[in-house]
């Protein structure tokens, strides 16, 4: 179904009513927290096995952690299905690559050919980034509003700083104009959000529809 001008209008103008941009919004706010364990728990991992490659311990510690990172890219795919609600591919489950019904050897051979076990990797990482994006983005917004939505409360507390280069929020009705502002920086803000948090679940996607069918 295309999405007309009016449909655009519309979802920006009630973005900040509605339900979807509150969980997107908690998609954003999990994306810093998970990017940071996924990059420690791949590179400790990867570091770990490749340093060790030369023993009996290397390989399954490399196995070990691409079949978690498999899973963590599984859990993404999962995120932006119930948070953004959007249809994301998910990589097979390791479980069902990992099949040794064909002898042990086949089955990690099947895993390491799959192209989901590397363009899960591509997520896991990319998400350290783009968790960091996330966590700019949701942090300085809401400050930034909050701050322009306070100044009626606060412009004349000495300790407060309304100053817009040569310009200073010295009286009450100039506070009330800031905080004005500050409502139209609500809508602005949400749709961004919106905008950042739609874009993490497309990335996503992109990478593991590599090589399948997009999951029913």
């Amino acid at each position: 179904m295309e999405t007309t001008a009016g449909d655009t209008l519309q979802q920006f103008v009630t973005a900040p009513v509605r339900t979807a941009t509150y969980k997107r919004l908690l998609y954003l706010l999990l994306a810093f927290p998970l990017g940071v364990a996924y990059f420690v728990a791949f590179t400790t991992g990867s570091s770990l096995g490749l340093g060790l490659a030369f023993t009996l311990v290397g390989l399954p510690v490399l196995l070990v952690t691409l079949v978690a990172t498999t899973g963590a890219a599984g859990l993404e795919a999962r995120l932006a299905t119930v948070l953004l609600d959007q249809e994301v591919a998910t990589p097979p489950s390791p479980r069902e690559t990992l099949d040794s019904d064909d002898g042990y050897l086949a089955a990690v051979w099947r895993f390491a050919t799959e192209p989901t076990t590397w363009t899960s990797v591509a997520v896991v990482l990319l998400k350290f980034v783009y968790g960091i994006v996330a966590f700019v983005v949701t942090i300085t917004g809401t400050s930034l509003v909050g701050t322009l939505l306070a100044a009626p409360f606060v412009y004349d507390d000495p300790g407060a700083n309304y100053q817009f280069g040569q310009y200073a929020v010295s009286t009450l009705p100039e506070a009330i104009g800031v905080a004005a502002v500050g409502v139209a920086g609500i809508w602005i803000l949400c749709n961004v959000i919106n905008v950042v948090a739609a874009a993490g679940g497309l990335m996503t996607d992109a990478f593991l529809s590599v090589g399948r069918e997009r999951a029913a």
